[in-house]
C-alpha cells in the first residue's frame, strides 16, 4: 500500500520559510530558509577574485555577501583566475560551522526533468533511473541538446515524453540567456541568479507525481504553487493545492510543531517499546540500537532480529528528517546469524535506495558495527533550530533566538485573530526580549496593527513566553505601571509611538 504524501509549507512569515513532507500521518523531512540565509547552493553570482593560493590550488572569492567563498582551481574549468578578475560562479556548497561556501565556475542550471550545462558537451542520465531505460533517454538527450551545452537526463523525467523535455529544455536556454544577460550589466561582487524559492525547489525535485497533496498559508504562495505546477504536462495528475486559513498557525493544527521538537530529542522511541539513542559529533553520527521495554514474544534471535529491522526503518526516516551526512555508525543489537544480518543489510539498502541524499552502506565491522555513509545535503536541523548553550559553557545547546522570536510572532498572530486586541504585553527572557526588540518589534506592530510591549523577566526559561496581558492600550499600559509600581522587575521593551 502506498503511503499518502502530503507537503506542508509555512511561508506566511517573510523571515522564515519552513516546509514540511509528510508521509502516512508521519514527518518525514523538514527543511527551513531564513531570510538572512546567503549564498544558498544554485545560486549563481558575478564574483571577484580576492586571493589566490598556489599552495592551496584555491581561491577565494569575494561574492559580495557574507563570507568570502573558496574554489578549488579544478572545479574553475577553462577560467582564468587571477586577483582582482571577475568569474561567474556557482553555489556548490552553503557556508556552515564559520566556513564560507564553496564555489565552481562549472555552471549548471536544473529544470523539473533534466540539467542544462552551460558551455558542456556531455550528455548524460540519471543512475537512478533502470539501466535498460537509460539508453533510449540518452539517445533522446542527445537529439535535442543545443550547440554549446551539456544536458543531463533526471530521474523525474523517467516515462516523459519528447515534448515535456523540449519544453523544459527550452525554459533552461532561455534563463541561461537572461543570467548571460545580467551579468553582462552588472559590476562584481553581485548576486546574478537564485535558484527557486524553497517551495518551487522540494516541487521541483520530488519525485514525478509522488505528491498527494500540498497546503500552504500565504495565498500569495498559493497562487504561485498553481502557476508552478501548470508547467508540468498534462499526462501528470498534479497534487491538489489547499489554503490553510483560521488562527491556529498550519504547523501547531496539523501537529507538526511537536513532531519537530522531537526531532530534536537524543532518544527515540519505537512502537514495540525499543528506542535509538542518536549522538551527532562534528565527524560522525553514532545511533545505538536499544530492545528497551520490548521483550518480544518468541525466541531471542527472531526478537532481536525484529527489533534492528524496526529500528533500520527508523533510523532511515530519523536521517531524513534530522538532514545527517557524513559517516553514520549504527550498533544494532548483536546478531550472530549471518543470514539475518544478510537481511538487516539487505534492508538498509532498500530503505536508502529512494533517499534525496545518496547513501551508501558498508556492511558489519568486525566490532559488529553497521557502517554507512550518507551525503551532506543541506543543514543538519539540529544546526539550523539550535546553537551551543550560553548558560553550560558549550556543552548543551538551547532553541536559537530566531527560532524562539518566530515563535512568539506565531503565537501573537494567534492571540491577534482570536480576540483582535489594541495591545499586548509578552513575557520573555531578557536575551530573547532584547532580540526581538531590535529586529522585528517594529515591523510586527505594522503587520498586526498593535502595540506590542515585551517585559524581560530573568528567571524565564530560554525559550518559554506568557501573555502577561492584552485589550485596549490604555488597559495594557495600565498593567504596566501597576507591575512597575509593585517593583516586580523586569525592563519593559517598546517601540517609539511616534
Amino acid at each position: 500500500m502506498i503511503s499518502e504524501r502530503k507537503i506542508f509549507a509555512n511561508v506566511i512569515d517573510p523571515e522564515e520559510t519552513r516546509v514540511a513532507v509528510v508521509e502516512g500521518g508521519r514527518l518525514n523531512e523538514i527543511f527551513v530558509e531564513r531570510m538572512w540565509d546567503r549564498q544558498r547552493s544554485g545560486d549563481i553570482f558575478k564574483a571577484r577574485v580576492d586571493s589566490v593560493l598556489p599552495e592551496m590550488n584555491a581561491a577565494f572569492l569575494n561574492l559580495g555577501e557574507g563570507r568570502n567563498a573558496f574554489l578549488y582551481l579544478e572545479d574553475a574549468r577553462g577560467s582564468v583566475v587571477k586577483q582582482n578578475t571577475d568569474l561567474l560562479v556557482q553555489v556548490t556548497k552553503t557556508a556552515r560551522k564559520g566556513k564560507g561556501a564553496r564555489v565552481t565556475t562549472r555552471l549548471s542550471l536544473p529544470g523539473r526533468f533534466l540539467v542544462l550545462v552551460p558551455g558542456g558537451g556531455e550528455t548524460g542520465v540519471s543512475r537512478r533511473i533502470p539501466e535498460e531505460r537509460r539508453e533510449p533517454l540518452r539517445s533522446l538527450a542527445r537529439e535535442i541538446r543545443p550547440d554549446g551545452f551539456g544536458v543531463i537526463i533526471r530521474t523525474a523525467a523517467e516515462g516523459v515524453d519528447r515534448e515535456a523535455l523540449e519544453t523544459d529544455l527550452e525554459n533552461l536556454v532561455q534563463q541561461w540567456k537572461g543570467i548571460v544577460s545580467t551579468a553582462r550589466e552588472q559590476d562584481a561582487p553581485c548576486l546574478i541568479y537564485q535558484d527557486f524559492g524553497l517551495v518551487g525547489r522540494i516541487l521541483r525535485d520530488e519525485p514525478f507525481g509522488a505528491v498527494d497533496e500540498i497546503i500552504v498559508d500565504s495565498e500569495e504562495d498559493y497562487n504561485h504553487i498553481l502557476s508552478f505546477l501548470e508547467r508540468f504536462p498534462p499526462s501528470w495528475a498534479p497534487p491538489e493545492v489547499s489554503l490553510h486559513r483560521g488562527n491556529i498557525p498550519l504547523f501547531e493544527f496539523w501537529g507538526i510543531e511537536k513532531d519537530l521538537e522531537s526531532a530534536l530529542d537524543r532518544k527515540v522511541w519505537l512502537e514495540s517499546g525499543a528506542y535509538l539513542v542518536i549522538d551527532q559529533t562534528e565527524a560522525l553520527t553514532v545511533i545505538d540500537v536499544n530492545t528497551g521495554k520490548y521483550t518480544g514474544g518468541g525466541d531471542p534471535r527472531s526478537t532481536i532480529l525484529r527489533t534492528n529491522l524496526e529500528s533500520a526503518r527508523e533510523i532511515a526516516r530519523q536521517l531524513r528528517l534530522r538532514a545527517l551526512g557524513g559517516i553514520v555508525v549504527i550498533d544494532f543489537i548483536d546478531m550472530e546469524d549471518e543470514e539475518d544480518q544478510g537481511e538487516l543489510l539487505g534492508t538498509l539498502r532498500d530503505l536508502f535506495r529512494n533517499d534525496r541524499a545518496r547513501a551508501r552502506v558498508f556492511g558489519v565491522t568486525g566490532l559488529g558495527l553497521v557502517e554507512l555513509t550518507r551525503k551532506r545535503a543541506r543543514t543538519d536541523i539540529r544546526s539550523s533550530f539550535t546553537r551551543g548553550c550560553p548558560f553550560c559553557g558549550g556543552t548543551g545547546v538551547v532553541t536559537r533566538e530566531e527560532s524562539v522570536a518566530l515563535s512568539v510572532k506565531r503565537f501573537i498572530r494567534k492571540v491577534i485573530l482570536s480576540g483582535r486586541p489594541e495591545a499586548l504585553l509578552l513575557e520573555l527572557h531578557p536575551a530573547v526580549a532584547s532580540f526581538v526588540a531590535q529586529n522585528f518589534l517594529h515591523s510586527w506592530e505594522e503587520e498586526f496593527r498593535a502595540r506590542l510591549f515585551l517585559r524581560a523577566i530573568h528567571d524565564s526559561p530560554w525559550d518559554k513566553y506568557r501573555l502577561e496581558a492584552q485589550g485596549t492600550l490604555e488597559q495594557v499600559e495600565h498593567r504596566i505601571s501597576l507591575l512597575e509600581n509593585r517593583m516586580e522587575g523586569g525592563i519593559v521593551h517598546r517601540t517609539d509611538p511616534s
